[in-house]
């Protein structure tokens, strides 16, 4: 396992336990973000770097009892923590690394990823893995339920010109790994670029 997937492994492991408890407001942000994926009855999305889960419950009303839903977590703990609250009901929890999905090419109609891009070792080679399993003409959502502003602020922290979720540094990133970024918005209450698949 490389030294990035430790960190991970370490950082969301020891939170896991209470992470649904430190944001509990968040459903109603994730359930619109779902909804503006444009998922179908009967489609197929992975839930990448899914966390607790938090996002299984409205993939699921999105794509009914008929579709698929995927969610994939490289932390043992976190999966835990959604098998807890009772989400795996809402689809199959993998442990897997986004960068390997165990998957077939052109596989999803949709990836969904909630705060995801900020934990990727290599964010273009990631994201054009995210591509290969998502058929084209697809689409992805990369979201955060709060915006990069708000987000620093809770941090401590300031943004930099380096932010990767900088509609400037994100967009080239896109289209170099075979997305096609189709709406960028960034304000206080939430985060949510949304790319098309080229293909």
């Amino acid at each position: 396992m490389s030294d990035d997937h430790t960190r991970v492994q370490e950082f969301f492991g020891s939170r896991a336990a209470d992470w649904d408890s430190r944001f509990p407001d968040d459903e109603p942000a994730y359930a619109a973000a779902v909804a503006e994926l444009g998922l179908r009855e009967g489609g197929r999305v992975l839930d990448a770097g899914c966390g607790t889960g938090r996002a299984l419950p409205p993939l699921r009303a999105a794509v009914g009892p008929s579709g698929v839903v995927l969610g994939a977590d490289l932390t043992p703990a976190m999966l835990r923590a959604a098998t807890e609250a009772g989400r795996d009901r809402e689809g199959q929890l993998l442990l897997a690394d986004v960068a390997r999905l165990p998957l077939r090419a052109d596989s999803l109609d949709a990836v969904f990823a909630a705060g995801l891009i900020a934990h990727l070792p290599n964010p273009a080679e990631n994201l054009r893995e995210l591509a290969r399993v998502v058929r084209p003409g697809g689409t992805l959502a990369l979201f955060h339920p709060i915006g990069r502003a708000a987000l620093a602020a809770r941090q401590g922290r300031r943004i930099t010109p380096d932010d990767q979720r900088d509609e400037a540094n994100l967009r080239p990133l896109l289209v170099g790994s075979g997305w096609d970024m189709t709406s960028y918005v960034d304000e206080d209450a939430r985060f949510l670029a949304l790319a098309v698949h080229r293909g």
